[in-house]
């Protein structure tokens, strides 16, 4: 195991509380081996190790908890640049291991993030590969991945086509998405 995995986890087992434990029952329902680390820790976790490889994050990913999986989306985004294919093959292989909104938003909005507009056509393929999954995660990612292109008209013809497919999805949380992204693309003139 990677000495730098075993520090964080060290650094996530010192810093869990009962409090932040109780709040991501609370808010992130289905979570799975939650320390109880509040974000702000997560967040400067990511920074002290974003030298770290796409080995540790992956392996961060494979330890499953929570935590380690929120952090391994950040760290993807600290050096998604380095190898861009690499990183588009990460997300998809974490798209199966998303068991709720948190971990799914964390991947979809920030482990792609700097390579979007390089990457643009590659997220929108991956994003069509998992609109039609029946893993509700998946699909949620789906429409999570493309989120920042809402920004961008020119592209809302491609979102639609993403968002048509769910728009009468069953599951709560694909709606939510579903939602949000009608509502981004509404914003823009």
């Amino acid at each position: 195991m990677n000495e730098q995995l075993l520090a964080i986890q060290k650094i996530l087992k010192v810093n869990a509380n009962p409090l932040a434990l109780n709040a991501s029952n609370k808010f992130v329902p289905g979570a799975k081996n939650v320390y109880g680390v509040r974000m702000p820790v997560i967040n400067e976790l990511a920074k002290q190790f974003k030298e770290g490889s796409f080995q540790l994050v992956n392996e961060l990913w494979q330890s499953g908890a929570f935590e380690e999986k929120i952090l391994a989306a950040k760290m993807l985004g600290l050096i998604a640049k380095q190898d861009a294919a690499q990183s588009l093959q990460l997300v998809e292989m974490f798209a199966n291991g998303i068991a709720d909104w948190a971990v799914c938003d964390a991947v979809g909005m920030q482990a792609l993030h700097p390579i979007r507009k390089t990457q643009q056509k590659e997220i929108f393929a991956l994003a069509k590969r998992l609109n039609t999954s029946p893993n509700l995660w998946k699909r949620r990612l789906s429409l999570v991945l493309v989120e920042w292109y809402t920004r961008d008209k020119s592209l809302h013809a491609d979102i639609h086509k993403l968002v048509h497919v769910l728009e009468k999805d069953n599951e709560y949380y694909v709606q939510k998405a579903v939602v949000w992204i009608k509502r981004n693309m509404a914003k823009v003139r």
